[in-house]
């Protein structure tokens, strides 16, 4: 009978993405739920090679999409979800209903169609959407299931097609003429070119010096007037009733922007500090107005990811990573949002929580509503927020939450509830003061200023007087250009990077006052060229342009780095040299897939496909064979008529002074003439920037490379002299050739390779021998017995008795190791080289092989996290041969991008390592066929 009561019991499968959000919500559901996780997408496009052998010469070779019926594409199971997903069809079979609660936006929508059409269920199917994991909303999401989103699959489908598209057709061209494993991509090129724009503006900029005056002033102590804080600072503005030029007056070449600007250089500034030292000062001018400033929305994706870097130093990923955490485990609301709308729920949790922190009266009388300015606004409905109907403040979650988890709630937990206050109020003050000079002035740029001239100096302050919202939070700002000019920052009112709110109090004074004065300062200043990209400023700047998605910009940027096309020089965002072969290759051949309107439009197109309002497959249609609306030819087109490229133009940028820098398969390199007309070349340093390598500078590399040759003697048995040089692969020793040596024969050269029979080849100069200095030797100290000993190696150490086989000893790229046929194994030291003997080699072939890295691994840990509450086994973090990573002796897994070792928490690791354990090991056995897309099942 209990079996039977048992059998009966109706069971509801709940499909998530993720273990933790799976964990998170059975919380919340009772005994007749079982919920899985699929682990993210469970199957996806193919790499062409991976295709089944019939379908590698179909119309689906080329991308695993048949682009001439209708770009239908070919997905398959991934192999490491095979395990998966035959657990969820088991499972499934038990099942009286399912719930799919993926994400709720078009890709979660894709992870739910896809496990429809593999998973193929036969009983009810419900689509269940929350934006936070919590009671209240998993109950409200239980009683509110609808049906699958189409529109939403359409639109995430028509994303991937063309991003594969966009990346197999142009990638090549990058393979064939720049260097191979670069790649291309619909975002990911676009973000790269506004990097290298940055860098082109500062490569071209040319500062400029002006100099300025300030005077600190005291005001009259007998007005019977407030005498607290009598002293201010005013700078001169205006020197007859001309301005004076601060550093937002010159262009970008160093040259001012209008001729009626007084330009002060030195001299002239000194002057007129011994000119004004006499001179009364007066108040001209008293104007006084009301401040008030409103609070910032809360958090979108974008905005979150800005203040993450500015405020906390996290990276998008790093930022993403954390939010994802906090999202699955139910402490804030979905993190990919465009929204900046908040539920009646949590206007009202915002506003009570105001009140009862702050006080009622930092509270507005109506709630605050905000609109989205992105234009391509869409995917979630609500902004990014604590969970529930009820907010836990910082202190209650302090003991759950570490680190940077603890830092990012506590940052979307402050902005949302400032969301909510009062404006802050006050009032700002202007005064202006003025004085005449008492010597002439002169300055060769401006000319000479006469006796009596009127100057006028100014200052401004502000005094809140109600700090509102500031009371919980202020929005910080990306580094500006004119920072460091005080009278430009004066001018436009810049606060401080970090989002401090600046209070500047001036005291009290009126038309006419005479003031006293403490002294005059002349101060030097240089233009600033424009500030690089963060990850903060380029995650804005796409979002301005309406470029991508602000979910997606985290990964495009984590992509950008990876590919060495930009590099990270603390929080700036700096191009690398094979940025710039890339963004010239696509602005010279791509013109229209890297422009920031076109780039735009199509995500306007993606809203459309998601609406109904545009038919996904004549948008792709139009977008690879073309032509577009614009009459500009499609992606195909393209590619097919690219004409000849100059590989080497491509690769070449003009320095000056005769020398071109060329971006080569080994990295960067200078190319010049020395006085003689002798060929120079020179690599670059990875330290050196763009913008830094000027004309004097890669003249410098080029001849401290020539330089740094040294002629060590003569080899007793070649009479050919040995040279130490500094080569682009570090320093090495080699030997000189004279152009009068005698040749030899094809193939008798070590290493050669006989001539084909039959045929008869010009004897061949000899090549020059090289090594590599040890890491214990130094350029400047290594001897000729030394290099004559590092010139004999390849060594032979001798011949194993069993196989024949004979073996080496060699220095490579990863250090010194033995080879014996195709097997080679690695060395203690460089100095091994020359003294392993055969029976010791020997010794280290009977050994089991390792690879490299890991016995260094496995030598001690880098960090003891604890014991793992699934295997209850000590987890440690380890160096391996990819990085450090978590393991329990069991499972393995990966420190990820953006996690550190020293900030890695046990909680962290320990989820980590479930989420593997979850995934399954990797098989790589064949990819198995399955079902097509969703539009050739409709035409079936």
């Amino acid at each position: 009978m209990e079996g039977m009561s048992l059998a009966s019991t109706p069971t509801k499968l709940v499909i998530v993405e993720s273990p933790t959000k799976a964990r998170t919500i059975s919380r919340f559901l009772g005994s007749g739920y079982e919920i899985e996780a699929s682990v993210g997408h469970i199957r996806d496009l193919p790499q062409p090679s991976e295709l089944p052998a019939d379908m590698k010469k179909g119309p689906y070779r080329k991308f695993a999409i048949d682009v001439e019926n209708g770009f239908d594409p070919y997905y398959v199971v991934d192999a490491d979800k095979r395990k998966k997903v035959a657990e969820l069809k088991k499972k499934l079979k038990d099942a009286d209903e399912l719930y799919l609660a993926t994400d709720e936006d078009r890709e979660g929508e894709a992870i739910a169609w896809h496990l429809l059409e593999v998973l193929k269920p036969k009983v009810p199917v419900k689509r269940m959407v929350f934006h936070e994991i919590t009671k209240e909303a998993i109950e409200r999401a239980l009683t509110a299931t609808r049906d699958l989103d189409t529109g939403l699959v359409d639109a995430q489908e028509t994303r991937r097609i063309l991003d594969r598209l966009y990346g197999y057709e142009v990638s090549p061209v990058l393979w064939r003429k720049i260097g191979p494993g670069l790649s291309a991509g619909r975002v990911q090129s676009v973000a790269t070119r506004l990097v290298v724009e940055r860098e082109r503006e500062r490569m071209a900029f040319r500062s400029a010096t002006y100099w300025d005056v300030s005077a600190d002033l005291v005001a009259p102590r007998d007005t019977g007037r407030s005498t607290a804080g009598n002293a201010f600072t005013a700078r001169l503005t205006s020197l007859a009733g001309r301005r004076v030029a601060t550093g937002r007056d010159f262009d970008d070449t160093g040259a001012l922007r209008s001729p009626d600007t007084v330009h002060l250089d030195a001299v002239a500034a000194g002057e007129l500090v011994t000119a004004l030292e006499p001179a009364s000062f007066a108040v001209s001018s008293v104007e006084t107005k009301p401040y008030t400033r409103r609070p910032a929305p809360p958090f979108t994706t974008s905005t979150l990811q800005q203040e993450a870097s500015r405020k906390l130093r996290l990276n998008s990923r790093a930022a993403m990573r954390t939010a994802q955490s906090l999202y699955e485990r139910g402490y804030i609301t979905y993190m990919r949002t465009d929204s900046v709308t908040l539920s009646n729920e949590a206007i009202t949790a915002a506003r009570r929580q105001a009140a009862d922190l702050y006080g009622a009266e930092y509270v507005p009388e109506a709630p605050r509503f905000y609109a989205n300015k992105s234009k391509n606004a869409q995917e979630a409905h609500e902004a990014i927020r604590p969970a529930g109907d009820h907010f836990r403040t910082p202190a209650q979650v302090a003991g759950e939450l570490r680190g940077d988890e603890f830092k990012l709630y506590e940052l979307i937990w402050k902005r949302t509830v400032a969301s909510q206050m009062g404006d802050a109020r006050g009032s700002t003050a202007s005064v202006k003061v003025a004085a005449s000079t008492t010597a002439p002035v002169a300055s060769e740029i401006s000319g000479t200023f006469a006796v009596g001239t009127p100057a006028e100096l100014s200052a401004s302050g502000t005094v809140i007087t109600f700090r509102g919202f500031l009371a919980a939070y202020e929005e910080g700002r990306d580094a500006s250009r004119y920072d460091r000019d005080p009278a430009s920052a004066q001018a436009e009112g810049a606060g401080s990077g970090t989002g401090a709110a600046r209070e500047s109090r001036l005291p009290e004074l009126e038309l006419g006052d005479a003031l006293g004065v403490d002294g005059l300062e002349a101060d030097g200043h240089e233009t600033s060229p424009p500030p690089r990209y963060t990850e903060a400023s380029l995650t804005a700047a796409l979002e301005d342009r309406g470029i991508g998605r602000p979910s997606t910009y985290a990964a495009t940027i984590s992509v950008i780095v990876d590919r060495g096309y930009v590099l990270r020089r603390g929080q700036a965002l700096v191009p690398s040299w094979l940025a710039f072969s890339v963004v010239r290759l696509l602005e010279d051949h791509f013109g229209p897939l890297v422009n920031y309107d076109f780039t735009a439009a199509m995500e306007s197109d993606l809203d459309r496909i998601e609406r109904g309002e545009q038919d996904r497959v004549a948008w792709l249609r139009e977008f690879y064979f073309g032509p577009w609306a614009s009459g500009t030819p499609g992606l195909k087109p393209l590619v097919d008529d690219l004409g000849e490229i100059d590989a080497r133009g491509i690769n070449s940028i003009p320095v000056g002074d005769g020398i071109t820098l060329r971006v080569g398969r080994y990295g960067p390199y200078l190319e010049g003439t020395g006085e003689a007309g002798e060929p120079l070349r020179a690599s670059v340093p990875e330290d050196v920037a763009p913008d830094e390598l000027t004309a004097e500078k890669a003249r410098e590399l080029l001849l401290t490379r020539n330089d740094s040759d040294r002629e060590l003697g003569v080899d007793p048995a070649t009479g050919y002299a040995i040279v130490a040089k500094n080569g682009r692969y570090g320093p090495y020793v080699t030997e000189v050739i004279p152009d009068d040596a005698p040749a030899v024969a094809e193939g008798a050269a070590e290493g050669g390779a006989a001539p084909a029979k039959g045929r008869k080849k010009a004897p061949a100069k000899p090549k020059p021998r090289t090594g590599s200095l040890f890491a214990s030797m130094a350029l400047d100290t290594v001897t000729l017995e030394q290099a004559l000993q590092l010139l004999t190696l390849p060594r032979v150490v001798g011949v194993d008795p069993e196989s024949g086989d004979e073996i080496t000893a060699q220095n490579g790229r990863y250090g010194p190791y033995l080879k014996k046929g195709t097997d080679s194994r690695s060395l203690e030291s460089e100095e091994q080289l020359f003294d392993v003997t055969l029976e010791e080699a020997l010794a280290i072939y009977a050994q089991p092989k390792q690879r490299r890295g890991q016995r260094a691994a496995a030598a001690s840990a880098l960090r003891e996290l604890g014991t793992d509450p699934v295997s209850e086994k000590p987890v440690v973090v380890k160096d391996g041969r990819f990085g450090p990573y978590i393991t329990d002796g069991t499972t393995n897994v990966t420190v990820p991008r953006g996690d550190t070792v020293e900030d890695l928490t046990p909680e962290r690791a320990y989820e980590l390592l479930a989420d593997k354990r979850a995934k399954g090991p990797v098989k790589r056995a064949t990819r198995s066929t399955t079902t097509r897309s969703r539009a050739t099942a409709k035409k079936k």
